[in-house]
């Protein structure tokens, strides 16, 4: 960081891969098992897979740079991913320049030929010289030496950097993260194609479309349908997955992921809504996570406001993010019991680290991962939602009553899931246009905390 807002990558040379196939990520800045680290090192060792990595990490550099929205083009653009080392495996993530599009790159142990030699997240210099190299070791096919920092530069100081890049830094980075998180841990898989049908699909998709489509899945096939089928993906702007078609050809599985639905079995999402799109290539997986519609962020869509309004989350946040290790997969029942806080607790804890960016979910695993964002930013303020609705407890505007509440002048009825679950009906306009898709209207948020309070529950 660099004074008020602006994020500056100071790396101690510029990456580069050399004619012998040798790739070297520089690093800046981060976090690592023993603490804040100038120029971390993760990684020396070939890649298993060289073809389809190579790629992807050009895919991931180039929705770094991409947007898809035109109204953002004064947004700012963290074109540097993020990199994420947990013990055995990599991950590399960027955001699309809107915050609309969310890339991850999961190199898993059987797609490194070496284990890594320490864990944590940082940055990496993803210049374009570098980018025009890795696109020609792709065309030919050449073996690659990659590696994630070095030892020999850990020691050299930020005045000794010779590389360095200043961008601004909107809060709306931190909780795109913690957003993104939060809406993959709700996701369930809706479709397993394999790669030649996966082939088919992508490739045939139009360029654009003005209207939400779904992707409905039947017989180990995919089609576009103009309107929600049970069971069926929302694909929003089918431009948005363009950096998945370079991957086709190395494509062996697709896997489709959207939120579940409200029934058993769920029904039809009416409403757009996010869907992740997870691309196996070679022993390699590239998930693109678009958001519901063209023009909206991950970072406006609520999903950890119900977990973040409890008054223990950022106490037990400190508790839970003590215990996080970094291994590959985070496990929800042994963090219950090592801190010997209730799964419900856990979880909102667990939301609370993800809103400062510091947890991830995959969706192979199903389960959460340890990232400490290098950004250097704050966990953001309190959501306007949260704050409104603590406003409306605080004026005496919130009454309990049979199944739901008067808040603020409108009716909430109580679903049958936890505080803000889709069940959750209100009857002012917001939910009205939304309908629980965009999370818990301020109304329903003030009615869960007032009913945990009334039955003793952390508020």
């Amino acid at each position: 960081m660099s004074g008020s807002g602006t994020l500056a990558y100071r790396y101690a040379v510029p990456s580069s891969l050399s004619r012998d196939g040798v790739l070297s990520f520089a690093t800046s800045g981060g976090v690592t098992e023993t603490g804040p680290t100038a120029h971390p090192y993760f990684f020396t060792g070939f890649l298993a897979d060289p073809g389809p990595a190579a790629q992807a990490l050009l895919a991931c550099a180039a929705i770094a740079r991409a947007r898809y929205h035109v109204a953002s083009s004064t947004l700012a653009v963290l074109i540097d991913p993020v990199v994420t080392c947990n013990t055995d495996r990599l991950r590399f993530e960027s955001f699309s320049g809107c915050c609309g599009v969310h890339a991850r790159l999961d190199l898993p142990p059987e797609a490194l030929g070496a284990a890594p030699v320490a864990s944590g997240t940082t940055n990496v210099d993803f210049n374009p010289p570098m980018r025009g190299a890795l696109a020609g070791a792709v065309a030919t096919a050449g073996q690659i030496f990659l590696k994630v920092g070095d030892e020999q530069v850990t020691a050299v100081t930020e005045s000794a950097a010779i590389v360095e890049r200043k961008v601004k830094l909107p809060a709306r980075w931190v909780k795109g993260f913690g957003e993104v998180s939060a809406l993959h841990a709700r996701m369930r898989l809706v479709a397993d194609i394999p790669g030649p049908e996966a082939q088919r699909f992508l490739a045939s998709l139009p360029r654009a479309a003005r209207s939400p489509l779904w992707a409905v899945p039947s017989g180990g096939r995919l089609s576009l349908a103009a309107s929600a089928r049970p069971g069926a993906a929302c694909l929003a702007g089918p431009e948005r997955l363009a950096e998945l078609r370079p991957l086709l050809r190395f494509a062996k599985r697709l896997r489709v992921y959207a939120p579940a639905g409200p029934g058993n079995p769920p029904a039809a999402n009416t409403l757009p809504a996010p869907s992740a799109w997870e691309l196996t290539i070679g022993k390699a997986r590239f998930t693109v996570t678009i958001s519901p519609e063209k023009y909206r962020g991950f970072t406006g869509e609520g999903a950890l406001l119900s977990a973040l309004a409890t008054d223990t989350a950022a106490e037990d946040a400190g508790l839970i993010g003590l215990l996080l290790g970094w291994g590959p997969v985070i496990s929800m029942p042994d963090l219950s019991a090592s801190s010997g806080l209730s799964p419900e607790r856990t979880g909102a804890a667990l939301a609370t680290l993800a809103s400062s960016g510091r947890v991830g979910y995959d969706l192979a695993d199903g389960a959460y991962f340890h990232r400490e964002l290098p950004l250097g930013a704050e966990v953001a303020k309190a959501h306007p939602r949260l704050a409104d609705a603590r406003s409306l407890i605080e004026t005496g505007q919130v009454t309990l009553t049979e199944g739901g509440a008067m808040s603020g002048g409108h009716r909430v009825t109580f679903g049958t899931g936890a505080g803000g679950a889709p069940g959750d009906t209100c009857t002012c306009p917001w939910w009205g246009k939304h309908q629980g898709t965009r999370g818990p209207c301020k109304h329903v948020l003030a009615a869960h905390i007032v009913r945990r309070a009334a039955v003793g529950q952390p508020r």
